[in-house]
């Protein structure tokens, strides 16, 4: 005959035991609960005891926190807790919140507000190494401007150039090329000739004034012919170019002997054949179409050739 144990069996035995650890658990947890207000007080009271104080401050005061930062950083906590930051997305809401906050726009505020701010960001706009930088910039983008209209200028140049002569294309400026070289020259001889027609106003105005009238514009347009004489010439026999030749990476030299510059009467019978070209709606300059040189009419005059400063 069967035991009544025996009938309960293995399930009987293990519904037994967890109902007598179900009761020790929930014993425990009523026990904890009852205790946990005295608990908590004494471990406030033994925190804030003068002992434990003067044990934290002994302790803060050796190297216990030196020891503590080389920890942290020798097993990359702060780099271990930021990558878990990131990777979870909570850092960017963090900066997010940080960003957003009124209490940020105040600190910015009062930051830039105060007078050591102003005084470091006049400090950093004001000095040289800003405007080094801003030199630097500009004539860069200068620098890459004028090679650029140089070479929509050659390209113009080659489209525009006789068929028949075409291997002295990358050698003798052409008319695209010298005529903005042209135009750069006739705003600077402009600008010249203001200022000169400025002074002598100024001039004549401490003296009454020039009477007639017809007299003072023949007078100032023979200041801005002597103007723009002097200046081509000028340029030509000593320089051997122009600014705005120069810009355009172009000189003048002697037809037979390219190596000398022009003397003082061959640069300025180029300027008087310059101007002989310009009078009849530029129809001097067609020659440079069609010649193997791309001669103009102030280069047969004055017996020059126009070319590149990096011809071969």
């Amino acid at each position: 005959m069967a035991r009544p144990s025996d009938a309960a069996g293995p399930k009987g035995r293990s519904a037994v035991g967890g109902a007598i650890g179900g009761a020790a658990i929930h014993s425990a947890r009523v026990v904890a609960r009852a205790w946990r207000g005295p608990l908590e007080t004494a471990a406030e009271e033994i925190l804030s005891s003068p002992e434990i104080t003067q044990i934290l401050d002994r302790a803060l005061a050796g190297p216990l926190p030196e020891q503590v930062a080389h920890s942290l950083i020798r097993h990359r906590v702060v780099e271990r807790i930021a990558q878990e930051l990131a990777d979870s997305g909570q850092l960017d809401q963090l900066i997010q919140q940080a960003l957003e906050s009124p209490r940020t726009l105040e600190a910015v505020d009062r930051a830039m507000a105060s007078e050591a701010v102003r005084h470091a960001l006049q400090r950093a706009l004001s000095g040289p190494e800003l405007r080094a930088a801003l030199a630097s910039q500009s004539t860069g983008l200068a620098q890459q401007v004028a090679a650029g209209v140089r070479r929509s200028a050659a390209e113009a140049d080659r489209h525009l150039f006789s068929r028949r002569a075409e291997a002295t294309t990358g050698v003798f400026g052409g008319v695209a090329t010298r005529g903005l070289a042209l135009l750069v020259d006739s705003l600077a001889v402009a600008a010249i000739s203001l200022l000169v027609g400025a002074a002598a106003g100024l001039v004549g105005s401490l003296v009454g004034g020039i009477r007639p009238h017809w007299l003072a514009g023949i007078l100032l347009g023979g200041a801005g012919a002597i103007v723009a004489a002097g200046y081509f010439t000028l340029f030509w026999s000593t320089a051997g170019q122009t600014p705005g030749m120069r810009l355009m990476h172009v000189r003048v030299l002697t037809e037979r002997r390219r190596d000398r510059h022009l003397t003082l009467a061959r640069a300025f019978v180029r300027t008087f054949g310059l101007a002989l070209a310009i009078v009849p709606c530029f129809a001097g300059f067609l020659p440079a179409l069609f010649d193997a040189r791309r001669r103009a009419l102030p280069d047969y005059l004055a017996g020059t050739v126009v070319v590149y400063d990096d011809a071969d």
